[in-house]
């Protein structure tokens, strides 16, 4: 039978009339029905929202911790509700779902799913290094004393909203802490995604967490508005036209292109060999569907060289069959994007100073292909002579990258807004100019990827920070 996905409306099941299938990429086969909400029942909904975090209160921060970590197990393992007619997906039910309509290869659907696990698992570190190292008692009894000075921290919000995207199951990451901070989520899944927040959802609740913490709308943009205007705090993931409106927002946390970039030192330019596997890491993790994978190398000589080695390195990156075990590049569910992608590049290669190293090992064949129904972007490297050529410092969500040459002296001020930047070097003096530069969000030192990962590092702004601000108390 073909599941339903219903809404949640505070834990509460409900259908509206309005229910569409989901359907398998290239839309062959139906694969389940999920129920839409409109915009005015989430605003209805969103009126009074105190049942969540009242819930959420009778636990201790400490408790929440154990139901996240039990969580992260039940997630990765069991048999878990899909729908609301008693359905249960395994997690291999759940990786068919989800590859079926994604896109996704079966082996970065399985990486992804060990990464969720690994961030219930780490949900302690993750509190405290947001917290810079706060107990999780701070949030029981509005107050606490710790190394001899009084804190308190007052919510922001009611809930956290969470418009999420259906690129990659792994942005789930970001807003799981979430309910160890006392705070319930309304969701608003990707057309093509219900299956991982539905998954999550449904984990927490198994392991123990109460059911009006969580809210789940699928819906159009109308329900994405509704929930943008009338959450407190809102996570918002999308492209630059629809994070840039909101960038200035203090109440919406925006996840949108991360131009992340590598930048290698004048001392370690020469020994750039060394660093190879690092550069094609950060370019082609999770088949380049991150904001933290390079879209950038930028060096201070050899560029023709790396450019070219690092695309032979990736042209064994191909369109295989979903369930090949080395499939490693993923499809794109809308044919729409990747031939935007194409015309994308097209359009930037017709411009002076640029070259599609990777269109020449590959013979001049096309980057654009299809495979059984699914539509693919072969990896693609350019070389281009400036950074502000249009192909020069932008992403795509495939792997991609520029390579670029200047000076050293002239990087920091040439790359501009980068959610991660790798700088390989050594050189004290321009690390310590690196680390104050306010353009740059997350900054890793010495040979390390732009996707390398510490729990208790930020990923794109401060959950704890967004979700409460401390107040000045005094106790008589």
């Amino acid at each position: 039978m073909i599941p339903t996905i219903p809404l949640l409306r505070s834990g509460s099941i409900y259908r509206s009339l309005d229910v569409q299938s989901i359907v398998t990429v290239g839309g062959e086969e139906e694969v389940a029905r999920i129920t839409m909400a409109n915009s005015g029942l989430i605003r209805r909904d969103l009126l009074d929202f105190q049942s969540g975090r009242e819930a959420l209160q009778k636990f201790t921060a400490n408790e929440l911790l154990d139901i996240t970590l039990a969580a992260g197990e039940i997630f990765l393992k069991d048999d878990l509700p899909v729908g609301d007619e008693g359905q249960m997906q395994s997690p291999e039910d759940y990786l068919q779902s989800l590859a079926a309509t994604s896109g996704l290869p079966h082996a970065l659907i399985r990486m992804n799913m060990k990464r969720l696990h690994g961030v219930f698992a780490q949900v302690p570190t993750i509190f405290k290094g947001l917290s810079r190292g706060l107990s999780p008692e701070v949030l029981d009894g509005g107050h606490c004393v710790q190394d001899g000075v009084r804190l308190s921290f007052v919510p922001t919000t009611d809930c956290l909203g969470v418009i999420l995207p259906s690129n990659s199951p792994a942005v789930n990451a970001l807003w799981i802490p979430s309910l160890a901070m006392k705070t319930p989520v309304v969701l608003k899944p990707g057309r093509e995604e219900p299956w991982t927040p539905w998954r999550v959802i449904q984990a927490f609740i198994k392991a123990g967490a109460p059911a009006e913490a969580f809210s789940f709308y699928p819906a159009g943009h109308d329900g994405s508005a509704a929930i943008i205007r009338r959450c407190g705090r809102v996570m918002l993931f999308g492209g630059d036209d629809t994070v840039s409106q909101y960038q200035n927002d203090p109440t919406i946390e925006v996840h949108g292109a991360g131009r992340s970039k590598i930048l290698l030192g004048e001392d370690e330019i020469d020994n750039w060999r060394a660093h190879l596997d690092l550069i094609v890491s950060s370019v082609s993790a999770n088949s380049g569907r991150s904001c933290i994978n390079a879209s950038c190398v930028v060096v201070p000589r050899h560029a023709d060289e790396i450019a070219d080695a690092l695309a032979d390195a990736l042209l064994p990156m191909t369109a295989r069959a979903q369930d090949d075990p080395e499939a490693t590049l993923s499809g794109f569910a809308n044919p729409k994007m990747a031939e935007w992608i194409n015309g994308a590049i097209e359009d930037g290669l017709d411009e002076a100073g640029v070259r599609d190293i990777s269109l020449e090992k590959r013979g001049g064949a096309k980057r654009y292909v299809q495979r059984d129904s699914m539509h693919y972007m072969l990896p693609t490297i350019t070389r281009c002579e400036s950074i502000e050529h249009p192909l020069g410092n932008t992403e795509f969500l495939f792997p991609y990258a520029s390579v670029i040459e200047m000076p050293q002296c002239q990087m920091l001020g040439a790359i501009g807004n980068s959610l991660a930047v790798a700088a390989i070097s050594s050189d004290t003096e321009w690390i310590a100019s690196l680390v104050e530069a306010d353009h740059i969000e997350r900054l890793n030192i010495g040979a390390m990827a732009t996707n390398h990962i510490e729990w208790d590092q930020p990923h794109e702004g401060n959950l704890f920070e967004f979700l409460y601000r401390r107040r000045s108390i005094q106790v008589a």
